[in-house]
């Protein structure tokens, strides 16, 4: 870690160019190191609670982060306790997060108008993705009567956007129950149709598989996958194998639907990414509709980053890249 009067004065700056967000739903990053200069440290709102993520080897006292926290609980109004996650601490309490100040913990949160279920230390990750709210505000504007399945769930918070956007009905899948309990929580906080959601644990390759065997068809299919993971059942690569994840959804996308893909490994270019969605949509039935932006706060602002993604991200802003398409099915062009 670099010496704290440093990591104060790069907070300071991030916190006055975030000022203007206070006045939104309390849900943003507040400084990103990896742009903002000092790589390996992000620091997250969630409401009342600051979430201090540190992905560097650990070392040292901890008197360090309860400075960092202490300083950043003073200058922004309406924060009440601090959580410390060290990514790569053996231990994994540590990993998860443990109090570095206050009592307790939110356990729900806000974003344009929906309360979301929070559990800030089920896993490393904080159970709710601050870089996809603008696909959450887009689900919200574009899934009126629509089928929604939200393929790569984690803790559902996009198909509640989407069920709170009027979708007809919702399917949220995930590998671990225990993540779809979180997005079920959230379900009924908004006060949605009980029945107009289904909640089905599982792995993504046989859980795709049955739903096409059994026709099912979606207005929209949501891939936001792991950037890497292995089942007996099959092989998660966002590096080198979207086109085979794209295509194992497309099958389920009815006449005309939504295909939403986001793909958030770091060293995949932008470039390359787009040529890739470019060659999928020479063919007739898959089209490219546009991008959906990370927010400015997740990135950090001109005035603030000093270093550069390792790998450009353009046309998208950001190493997680959001892409729209549109499907449309060889049966319905021809009939």
């Amino acid at each position: 870690m670099v010496k704290l009067q440093l990591i104060q004065s790069q907070l300071k700056q991030a916190i006055e160019q975030r000022a203007a967000l206070n006045d939104l739903p309390a849900v943003y990053r507040l400084f990103n190191g990896f742009y903002e200069g000092n790589p390996g440290l992000t620091l997250d709102r969630y409401g009342t609670g600051l979430v201090i993520s540190d992905h560097n080897e650990p070392e040292g006292d901890l008197e360090d982060f309860k400075e960092i926290a202490s300083f950043v609980l003073e200058r922004v109004e309406g924060l009440q306790t601090a959580l410390l996650k060290q990514r790569q601490h053996a231990d994994e309490a540590r990993k998860n997060g443990f109090l570095l100040m206050g009592d307790s913990l939110p356990d729900e949160i806000q974003e344009f108008g929906l309360t979301y279920a929070l559990d800030l230390q089920m896993n490393q990750d904080a159970s709710f993705y601050l870089d996809t709210r603008n696909l959450r505000r887009w689900l919200l504007d574009h899934s009126e009567g629509l089928d929604v399945l939200n393929t790569f769930a984690y803790t559902g918070s996009l198909g509640v956007g989407a069920g709170a956007g009027g979708a007809q009905r919702v399917i949220q899948t995930d590998l671990n129950s225990r993540f779809l309990a979180v997005g079920r929580r959230s379900w009924e906080l908004n006060g949605l149709p009980t029945d107009g959601c289904e909640y089905i644990p599982g792995d993504f390759f046989r859980v795709m598989g049955r739903l096409r065997h059994a026709d099912r068809l979606f207005g929209c299919v949501i891939l936001d996958p792991p950037y890497f993971s292995i089942t007996d059942a099959g092989q998660v690569d966002l590096q080198n194998q979207t086109t085979r994840l794209i295509n194992k959804v497309r099958p389920l996308v009815a006449h005309e639907g939504w295909l939403v893909v986001v793909n958030n490994a770091l060293f995949l270019s932008g470039k390359d990414f787009s040529a890739e969605l470019e060659s999928l949509c020479q063919s007739p039935y898959l089209s490219f509709e546009g991008m959906i932006d990370v927010p400015q706060d997740v990135i950090g602002y001109p005035e603030t980053i000093t270093d550069p993604p390792p790998v450009d991200p353009a046309p998208f802003n950001h190493p997680t890249k959001i892409a729209i398409l549109r499907a449309y099915r060889r049966d319905a062009r021809q009939a």
